[in-house]
């Protein structure tokens, strides 16, 4: 149910900051009909960080709707707050989503216990499949193998998004917690090698803009056709880089706003992309073949 390619969904905003709603259902629509196999909204990439509750709550309910069950929905439910967290996971169960992601506890820097306690409290709270996200360059901590461990004999706690880029890491995860234990790459670059190690699909910013070639590359992996799913793999190098080169998501929103998929607004503190940036983003749609 959870593999291949997700998409780590972006948020329209039109011109005024304001969520646009009929961008938003579009863009899902589109992620579908292109081969994306599930629907992250409100994480990182969705600016949940500069989102009202309601609107964070607004955008689940409104992926929900539009996937119509054609694909999984993980509804972000992350928080450094562990309240937070559980309402966030219980509006998420109640909107209907299939499955919850929530991330490590930025900025109070818990101590592994502290983060074995707050997965513990919300798992034991909601009951919903969730998947840990740990991305120590954003949330500073870093949750251990150990840790994930203890975590992984939980019945709720079903996977992990890694977002470190460390490629031992899946390795020793798949020893610590088993095969069952979903994983999921939460970068771009490492999608094909993380599956060599352990993983079953990635979690992708990319694919915002390129949701067909990341589908494609996931699926010629799974099938054993490897030539084909590592030469989309370099033909996609470019764009991951360029989409990373100032704060996600502001490059990945200014490519969106190429291809009409949404304006390249993003709610401050991201600042508006530099113009050298956006010439390297256009410069790497044209040379992937999204634009022409």
């Amino acid at each position: 149910m959870f593999r291949g390619s997700m998409v780590a969904l972006i948020t329209p905003m039109r011109a005024d900051g304001s969520l646009d709603e009929k961008a938003f259902l579009d863009l899902v629509d589109w992620q579908i009909a292109e081969g994306t196999e599930a629907l992250i909204p409100v994480g990182t990439t969705g600016e949940s960080p500069t989102l009202s509750h309601d609107e964070h709550k607004r955008v689940v309910e409104m992926c929900i709707e539009g996937a119509k069950g054609r694909v999984p929905v993980i509804a972000g439910a992350g928080s450094n707050s562990t309240a937070e967290a559980i309402d966030l996971a219980d509006h998420a169960k109640k909107a209907g989503a299939d499955a919850i992601l929530v991330v490590t506890p930025y900025y109070n820097k818990p101590t592994q216990e502290g983060m074995f306690l707050h997965f513990t409290a919300i798992a034991d709270a909601v009951d919903i499949p969730m998947f840990i996200y740990n991305i120590p360059g954003r949330s500073v901590v870093d949750m251990s193998v150990e840790t994930m461990a203890r975590l992984a004999r939980h019945k709720n706690i079903v996977g992990v998004k890694d977002a470190t880029a460390n490629l031992t890491r899946p390795l020793h995860t798949r020893r610590a917690c088993g095969e069952a234990f979903i994983q999921l790459s939460g970068e771009d670059h490492t999608a094909l090698a993380f599956n060599a190690s352990g993983g079953v699909g990635c979690i992708s910013v990319t694919a915002n803009v390129a949701p067909r070639l990341c589908a494609e590359m996931q699926k010629a992996w799974r099938e054993g056709r490897t030539r084909e799913a590592m030469a989309i793999q370099d033909r996609l190098v470019p764009l991951h880089d360029a989409l990373f080169c100032e704060t996600s998501p502001g490059p990945v929103k200014y490519a969106a706003s190429l291809i009409g998929r949404s304006t390249e607004h993003c709610r401050l503190p991201l600042a508006p992309l530099a113009e050298q940036s956006k010439a390297r983003v256009r410069e790497a749609m044209v040379s992937v073949g999204l634009l022409n």
